[in-house]
């Protein structure tokens, strides 16, 4: 056995056996333990995201606004997991993948607003602006319950695992996904491809937080709205078969209807395993990636960016991931293709000759918005380990695993990401365990407020 085989054989026990389970429990836990939060604050939600957009002077403060942390953190989530990964959990688990896949979603929005809720209560002031997450809310909140030598252990573990995963594999398998798509769809050299990315994605994270955040503030909104667009086209498009598809994604979720897909015998079981799997991947509610972005937000309270992440989880799924599976079914795509080839297939359906270039557009606006998303996560770890001076070093190396990733073949690099995107939920979530009784009282505190 190789060492690629080998990574793949623990990645599979892990995703299968620990981190669905893992993630799918915390999301019942707080959905249960605050009281159903997705329905109860989600008009609170949208008032903190978007409630001071037409205000003058909405943010005099040095950190980022509300709004912003949430489209870097949307910027990371939409990647290519919400185009290729939709694609493949409706090969290996049929239509019905898609309903679990937004039952997982809605447990995660629980997941998430914790987690912003910890982002914001244990942040902390560096070079003028906060920065959090779950390595700091593992140190500082847990070292009372479980010794500081345990937490500082704990908060290093995930700090290593999210620098590989996000900062450095997970650029290289970004990059590759641009490349690959840019060179099918108009024939660009690789070279090429990665070069340009590497410069724009340079230029954009050397102007520090305060550019990041303007990026994804600018960029994201559209990237959402044209993908959205695409989809409606799809639904006038094909309307005769929207009745169907929809029929057709609850019986299959509940075992009621054969599936004729890319694997044999697709039952719940199947449907499950894989829209829940793809779901939570896509949304990355309990992973510890998205609370470094709300961490960073000047925000009235705790509380209250805790809803805008629980909002972002929101769109990811209800708009971006339900627009690349109605863009699918209701193509009438073949089912038994895998991944990108399900996908390309549907938009050269829908949209003839110019599908697979209208396909690379879409794949190069959301690979790049989360190599940004990315960066900016794996850079808080790089602080919280070494500080500030090997920011330098580090952003050296991150163009470089850009330009390389993009000329590549990268399947050990994505064996490697998918792993350590796993470990880094380990201590995210017994940390998120552990400290819900503090998520629960700013609750509390929130809502006595209200009632003032």
């Amino acid at each position: 056995m190789d060492f690629h085989s080998f990574i793949e054989q623990i990645n599979g026990v892990l995703v299968a056996y620990v981190l669905v389970f893992a993630l799918v429990g915390i999301g019942l836990i707080f959905t249960i333990y605050l009281g159903l939060p997705q329905f109860r604050y989600f008009k609170e939600g949208l008032n903190a995201s978007f409630g001071d957009l037409f205000k003058k002077g909405k943010n005099k403060n040095s950190g980022i606004t509300a709004l912003q942390a949430m489209m870097i953190s949307i910027s990371a989530q939409v990647g290519t997991g919400n185009i290729i990964g939709v694609a493949t959990a409706i090969n290996l688990g049929g239509a019905g993948a898609i309903f679990w896949m937004w039952a997982s979603a809605f447990l995660g929005m629980a997941t998430i607003l914790a987690e912003g809720v910890l982002a914001q209560r244990y942040k902390v002031w560096q070079n003028g602006h906060y920065i959090g997450g779950p390595a700091f809310y593992i140190k500082l909140g847990l070292k009372k319950k479980l010794g500081a030598k345990f937490c500082n252990f704990l908060a290093g573990f995930f700090a290593i695992a999210i620098i590989i995963a996000l900062g450095c594999a997970g650029q290289m398998t970004q990059s590759n996904s641009i490349s690959g798509s840019i060179h099918q769809a108009f024939g660009v050299d690789l070279k090429i491809t990665g070069a340009i990315t590497a410069i724009i994605a340079g230029f954009v994270v050397i102007g520090g937080v305060k550019r990041i955040a303007r990026f994804a503030e600018l960029v994201v909104p559209f990237m959402a709205i044209f993908y959205v667009l695409v989809a409606v086209y799809i639904l006038i498009t094909f309307h005769e078969n929207i009745g169907n598809v929809f029929s057709m994604i609850f019986k299959q979720a509940f075992g009621l209807e054969a599936v004729a897909g890319g694997a044999v015998g697709i039952g719940i079981k199947e449907a499950i395993r894989y829209g829940v799997a793809r779901g939570l991947f896509a949304n990355e509610a309990g992973m510890g990636s998205t609370p470094h972005a709300h961490a960073s937000a000047t925000t009235k309270n705790s509380v209250s960016q805790g809803f805008v992440a629980m909002l972002a989880v929101f769109i990811d799924t209800a708009f971006i991931c339900t627009a690349t599976a109605l863009i699918i079914l209701l193509s009438g795509a073949d089912l038994s293709l895998s991944g990108i080839e399900l996908t390309t297939s549907a938009f050269s359906i829908a949209f003839g000759s110019i599908g697979v270039k209208l396909l690379a557009i879409c794949l190069v606006f959301f690979a790049f918005t989360t190599i940004i998303g990315w960066y900016y996560f794996a850079q808080i770890n790089v602080q919280y380990l070494f500080s500030n001076k090997a920011l330098p070093i580090f952003k050296v190396v991150f163009v470089l695993c850009i330009f390389i990733g993009a000329m590549l073949k990268l399947d050990l690099v994505w064996s490697i990401s998918d792993l350590c995107n796993t470990l880094m939920v380990l201590p995210n979530v017994l940390a998120l365990f552990l400290l819900a009784p503090i998520v629960k009282k700013e609750l509390v505190k929130f809502n006595e407020s209200k009632k003032k």
